[in-house]
Protein backbone atom coordinates (compact mmCIF):
# COMPACT_ATOMS: atom_id res chain seq x y z
CA UNK A 1 0.00 0.00 0.00
CA UNK A 2 1.28 3.45 -0.90
CA UNK A 3 0.81 6.54 1.25
CA UNK A 4 -0.49 8.50 -1.73
CA UNK A 5 -3.40 6.04 -1.95
CA UNK A 6 -4.43 7.13 1.54
CA UNK A 7 -4.18 10.77 0.50
CA UNK A 8 -6.26 10.01 -2.61
CA UNK A 9 -8.91 8.35 -0.47
CA UNK A 10 -9.06 11.31 1.95
CA UNK A 11 -9.44 13.71 -0.99
CA UNK A 12 -12.27 11.59 -2.45
CA UNK A 13 -14.00 11.37 0.94
CA UNK A 14 -13.87 15.16 1.17
CA UNK A 15 -15.04 16.02 -2.39
CA UNK A 16 -17.28 12.97 -2.96
CA UNK A 17 -16.38 13.35 -6.65
CA UNK A 18 -13.73 11.50 -8.65
CA UNK A 19 -12.92 14.34 -11.07
CA UNK A 20 -12.57 17.02 -8.35
CA UNK A 21 -10.52 14.69 -6.16
CA UNK A 22 -8.24 13.85 -9.10
CA UNK A 23 -7.72 17.57 -9.78
CA UNK A 24 -6.89 18.11 -6.10
CA UNK A 25 -4.30 15.33 -6.28
CA UNK A 26 -2.90 16.63 -9.59
CA UNK A 27 -3.48 13.39 -11.51
CA UNK A 28 -5.79 12.36 -14.33
CA UNK A 29 -9.14 10.87 -13.40
CA UNK A 30 -8.31 7.41 -14.89
CA UNK A 31 -5.09 7.28 -12.84
CA UNK A 32 -6.93 8.44 -9.73
CA UNK A 33 -9.75 5.89 -10.19
CA UNK A 34 -7.19 3.12 -10.71
CA UNK A 35 -5.40 3.99 -7.47
CA UNK A 36 -8.65 3.96 -5.50
CA UNK A 37 -9.42 0.55 -7.00
CA UNK A 38 -5.97 -0.71 -6.04
CA UNK A 39 -6.57 0.51 -2.50
CA UNK A 40 -9.84 -1.42 -2.29
CA UNK A 41 -8.14 -4.51 -3.64
CA UNK A 42 -5.41 -4.15 -1.06
CA UNK A 43 -7.99 -3.84 1.73
CA UNK A 44 -10.17 -6.58 0.16
CA UNK A 45 -13.30 -4.54 0.79
CA UNK A 46 -15.37 -1.90 -1.02
CA UNK A 47 -14.67 1.52 0.45
CA UNK A 48 -16.69 3.72 -1.95
CA UNK A 49 -20.40 3.38 -2.73
CA UNK A 50 -20.43 4.40 -6.39
CA UNK A 51 -24.22 4.04 -6.72
CA UNK A 52 -25.04 7.20 -4.78
CA UNK A 53 -24.93 10.81 -5.90
CA UNK A 54 -22.80 12.30 -4.61
CA UNK A 55 -20.54 9.37 -3.85
CA UNK A 56 -20.58 8.06 -0.29
CA UNK A 57 -18.41 5.86 1.87
CA UNK A 58 -19.37 2.37 2.80
CA UNK A 59 -19.31 1.47 6.53
CA UNK A 60 -15.85 -0.01 5.93
CA UNK A 61 -14.88 3.22 4.15
CA UNK A 62 -15.91 5.29 7.17
CA UNK A 63 -13.69 3.19 9.43
CA UNK A 64 -10.84 3.30 6.93
CA UNK A 65 -11.10 7.11 6.62
CA UNK A 66 -10.38 7.55 10.32
CA UNK A 67 -7.28 5.40 10.10
CA UNK A 68 -6.13 7.04 6.86
CA UNK A 69 -6.39 10.51 8.42
CA UNK A 70 -4.52 9.37 11.52
CA UNK A 71 -1.73 7.70 9.53
CA UNK A 72 -1.21 10.63 7.16
CA UNK A 73 -1.27 13.12 10.03
CA UNK A 74 1.31 11.10 11.96
CA UNK A 75 3.45 10.76 8.86
CA UNK A 76 3.27 14.51 8.20
CA UNK A 77 4.19 15.33 11.81
CA UNK A 78 7.04 12.82 11.74
CA UNK A 79 8.35 14.25 8.48
CA UNK A 80 8.29 17.77 9.95
CA UNK A 81 10.19 16.64 13.03
CA UNK A 82 12.75 14.83 10.87
CA UNK A 83 13.23 17.95 8.78
CA UNK A 84 13.76 19.99 11.94
CA UNK A 85 16.41 17.51 13.08
CA UNK A 86 18.07 17.64 9.65
CA UNK A 87 18.17 21.45 9.72
CA UNK A 88 19.58 21.40 13.23
CA UNK A 89 22.29 18.93 12.23
CA UNK A 90 23.14 20.97 9.15
CA UNK A 91 23.46 24.12 11.25
CA UNK A 92 25.90 22.46 13.66
CA UNK A 93 29.60 22.33 12.91
CA UNK A 94 31.22 18.97 13.67
CA UNK A 95 34.39 19.62 15.61
CA UNK A 96 37.20 17.33 16.78
CA UNK A 97 40.12 18.13 19.02
CA UNK A 98 42.72 16.38 21.09
CA UNK A 99 41.80 16.13 24.77
CA UNK A 100 44.61 18.51 25.75
CA UNK A 101 43.58 21.20 23.28
CA UNK A 102 39.93 20.81 24.20
CA UNK A 103 40.72 21.49 27.85
CA UNK A 104 43.44 24.11 27.41
CA UNK A 105 42.41 25.99 24.26
CA UNK A 106 38.96 25.14 22.91
CA UNK A 107 37.15 25.94 26.16
CA UNK A 108 38.91 29.26 26.64
CA UNK A 109 39.16 30.49 23.04
CA UNK A 110 37.04 28.64 20.47
CA UNK A 111 33.87 28.02 22.47
CA UNK A 112 33.42 31.64 23.68
CA UNK A 113 34.08 32.93 20.15
CA UNK A 114 31.47 30.60 18.65
CA UNK A 115 28.95 31.68 21.27
CA UNK A 116 29.65 35.33 20.49
CA UNK A 117 28.65 34.86 16.83
CA UNK A 118 25.74 32.50 17.62
CA UNK A 119 27.39 29.39 16.17
CA UNK A 120 26.61 25.94 17.56
CA UNK A 121 29.38 23.34 17.69
CA UNK A 122 29.05 19.56 17.88
CA UNK A 123 32.23 18.42 19.64
CA UNK A 124 33.20 14.77 19.26
CA UNK A 125 34.34 13.68 22.73
CA UNK A 126 34.92 10.10 21.55
CA UNK A 127 38.10 11.36 19.93
CA UNK A 128 39.80 11.29 23.35
CA UNK A 129 40.76 7.66 22.64
CA UNK A 130 42.06 8.30 19.10
CA UNK A 131 45.58 8.00 17.75
CA UNK A 132 47.06 11.03 16.00
CA UNK A 133 46.34 9.66 12.53
CA UNK A 134 42.68 9.10 13.49
CA UNK A 135 42.14 12.87 13.64
CA UNK A 136 43.56 13.35 10.16
CA UNK A 137 41.48 10.47 8.78
CA UNK A 138 38.31 11.93 10.31
CA UNK A 139 38.83 15.14 8.34
CA UNK A 140 39.83 13.32 5.15
CA UNK A 141 36.79 11.02 5.37
CA UNK A 142 34.44 13.96 6.05
CA UNK A 143 33.54 12.73 9.55
CA UNK A 144 34.11 16.24 10.87
CA UNK A 145 34.09 19.82 9.61
CA UNK A 146 36.97 21.18 11.68
CA UNK A 147 40.03 19.65 13.33
CA UNK A 148 41.98 21.44 16.05
CA UNK A 149 45.49 20.10 16.57
CA UNK A 150 49.10 20.86 17.33
CA UNK A 151 51.37 21.34 14.34
CA UNK A 152 55.12 20.84 13.97
CA UNK A 153 57.12 19.75 10.91
CA UNK A 154 58.11 16.56 12.74
CA UNK A 155 54.52 15.23 12.74
CA UNK A 156 54.62 13.08 9.63
CA UNK A 157 51.02 11.87 9.59
CA UNK A 158 49.66 15.41 9.35
CA UNK A 159 51.40 15.92 6.01
CA UNK A 160 48.37 14.27 4.38
CA UNK A 161 46.73 17.68 4.80
CA UNK A 162 49.48 19.51 2.91
CA UNK A 163 47.25 19.56 -0.12
CA UNK A 164 45.26 22.21 -1.97
CA UNK A 165 42.10 20.42 -0.86
CA UNK A 166 42.68 21.48 2.76
CA UNK A 167 43.05 24.81 4.44
CA UNK A 168 44.22 25.82 7.89
CA UNK A 169 44.40 28.76 10.24
CA UNK A 170 47.13 29.25 12.81
CA UNK A 171 44.96 30.30 15.73
CA UNK A 172 47.45 30.07 18.55
CA UNK A 173 50.93 29.22 19.72
CA UNK A 174 52.04 26.77 22.37
CA UNK A 175 55.28 25.67 24.00
CA UNK A 176 56.15 22.22 25.27
CA UNK A 177 58.15 22.70 28.46
CA UNK A 178 60.05 20.09 30.46
CA UNK A 179 58.98 19.94 34.07
CA UNK A 180 59.49 17.94 37.23
CA UNK A 181 58.08 17.73 40.72
CA UNK A 182 60.04 19.80 43.21
CA UNK A 183 62.13 18.60 46.13
CA UNK A 184 62.01 19.90 49.71
CA UNK A 185 64.00 22.97 48.64
CA UNK A 186 61.63 23.85 45.82
CA UNK A 187 64.12 22.77 43.15
CA UNK A 188 63.22 20.35 40.33
CA UNK A 189 63.65 16.76 41.46
CA UNK A 190 64.89 15.88 37.97
CA UNK A 191 66.76 18.31 35.71
CA UNK A 192 68.06 18.05 32.16
CA UNK A 193 70.30 16.84 30.69
CA UNK A 194 70.90 14.17 33.36
CA UNK A 195 73.86 11.78 33.70
CA UNK A 196 74.72 8.58 31.84
CA UNK A 197 75.28 6.62 35.03
CA UNK A 198 71.89 7.68 36.35
CA UNK A 199 69.39 8.44 33.55
CA UNK A 200 66.41 10.60 34.35
CA UNK A 201 63.03 8.80 34.53
CA UNK A 202 61.05 10.02 31.54
CA UNK A 203 57.26 10.28 31.34
CA UNK A 204 56.62 10.34 27.62
CA UNK A 205 54.04 9.88 24.89
CA UNK A 206 53.33 7.04 22.50
CA UNK A 207 55.06 7.34 19.15
CA UNK A 208 51.73 7.59 17.25
CA UNK A 209 50.58 10.55 19.35
CA UNK A 210 50.90 14.19 18.27
CA UNK A 211 53.61 15.15 20.75
CA UNK A 212 56.18 12.34 20.90
CA UNK A 213 57.53 12.85 17.33
CA UNK A 214 57.98 16.53 18.18
CA UNK A 215 59.90 15.82 21.38
CA UNK A 216 62.11 13.20 19.71
CA UNK A 217 62.86 15.57 16.83
CA UNK A 218 63.86 18.36 19.22
CA UNK A 219 66.02 16.23 21.50
CA UNK A 220 67.98 14.83 18.57
CA UNK A 221 69.09 18.36 17.70
CA UNK A 222 70.42 19.35 21.12
CA UNK A 223 74.14 19.75 21.75
CA UNK A 224 73.86 17.88 25.01
CA UNK A 225 72.37 14.43 24.71
CA UNK A 226 69.60 14.07 27.30
CA UNK A 227 70.00 11.04 29.50
CA UNK A 228 66.49 9.69 29.74
CA UNK A 229 65.03 6.32 30.61
CA UNK A 230 61.40 5.91 29.60
CA UNK A 231 59.32 5.01 32.62
CA UNK A 232 55.84 5.44 31.15
CA UNK A 233 54.09 6.43 27.89
CA UNK A 234 50.72 8.12 27.43
CA UNK A 235 48.49 9.65 24.78
CA UNK A 236 47.31 12.62 26.83
CA UNK A 237 49.26 15.45 28.42
CA UNK A 238 46.89 15.38 31.38
CA UNK A 239 48.19 11.91 32.25
CA UNK A 240 51.82 12.99 31.79
CA UNK A 241 51.25 16.00 34.01
CA UNK A 242 49.65 13.88 36.73
CA UNK A 243 52.61 11.49 36.87
CA UNK A 244 55.08 14.37 36.92
CA UNK A 245 53.26 15.99 39.85
CA UNK A 246 53.49 12.72 41.76
CA UNK A 247 57.27 12.76 41.32
CA UNK A 248 57.64 9.76 39.02
CA UNK A 249 59.87 11.58 36.53
CA UNK A 250 60.15 14.50 34.14
CA UNK A 251 58.29 15.10 30.93
CA UNK A 252 57.19 17.70 28.41
CA UNK A 253 53.75 19.27 28.86
CA UNK A 254 52.03 22.15 26.99
CA UNK A 255 52.62 25.35 28.92
CA UNK A 256 48.92 26.20 29.08
CA UNK A 257 48.33 23.11 31.22
CA UNK A 258 51.04 24.09 33.69
CA UNK A 259 50.50 27.77 34.41
CA UNK A 260 48.56 27.22 37.63
CA UNK A 261 50.66 24.24 38.70
CA UNK A 262 53.96 26.12 38.29
CA UNK A 263 52.67 28.98 40.43
CA UNK A 264 51.90 26.60 43.30
CA UNK A 265 55.56 25.54 43.48
CA UNK A 266 54.94 21.79 43.42
CA UNK A 267 56.21 21.54 39.84
CA UNK A 268 59.17 23.38 38.34
CA UNK A 269 60.90 23.73 35.00
CA UNK A 270 63.30 20.85 34.46
CA UNK A 271 65.49 22.53 31.86
CA UNK A 272 66.67 25.79 30.34
CA UNK A 273 64.99 27.48 27.40
CA UNK A 274 66.87 25.40 24.83
CA UNK A 275 64.77 22.43 26.00
CA UNK A 276 61.53 24.30 25.27
CA UNK A 277 59.72 23.33 22.06
CA UNK A 278 57.55 25.86 20.18
CA UNK A 279 54.38 24.61 18.45
CA UNK A 280 51.56 26.00 16.38
CA UNK A 281 47.90 25.42 17.15
CA UNK A 282 46.12 24.93 13.87
CA UNK A 283 42.53 24.60 12.78
CA UNK A 284 42.05 22.53 9.61
CA UNK A 285 39.14 22.24 7.20
CA UNK A 286 38.43 20.76 3.78
CA UNK A 287 37.91 23.31 1.03
CA UNK A 288 35.37 20.93 -0.52
CA UNK A 289 33.09 21.51 2.47
CA UNK A 290 31.12 24.63 1.58
CA UNK A 291 28.65 24.61 4.46
CA UNK A 292 27.38 28.21 4.90
CA UNK A 293 27.81 28.03 8.68
CA UNK A 294 31.32 26.63 8.35
CA UNK A 295 32.26 29.38 5.89
CA UNK A 296 30.86 32.01 8.24
CA UNK A 297 32.83 30.69 11.20
CA UNK A 298 36.00 30.26 9.16
CA UNK A 299 35.86 33.80 7.78
CA UNK A 300 35.11 35.23 11.22
CA UNK A 301 38.10 33.42 12.70
CA UNK A 302 40.33 34.49 9.82
CA UNK A 303 39.28 38.09 10.35
CA UNK A 304 40.01 37.78 14.06
CA UNK A 305 43.47 36.35 13.40
CA UNK A 306 44.47 39.25 11.07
Amino acid sequence: MEIRWLEDFIALAKTRHFSRAADEQNVTQPTFSRRIKLLEEEMRVTLIDRNTLPLSLTPAGEVFLQSAELITRQLRDTKERCQEIRKQEESQIRFISTQTLFLSFYKEAIEPFCESIGMEMDVNMKSSSWLGIDFVNALVNQQCDLMLCYWHPAINFIRALDDDQYDYLVIGEETLIPCSATDENGEPKYALPGMKRKPLPYIGYYENSFLQPIISHHLQRQREVPQLQTLNENYHSISVKAMIKEGYGLGWVPKRLLLDTLSYGKVALAGEENWHIPLEIRLYRSRLNQSPNLNQLWNSLKEKMT
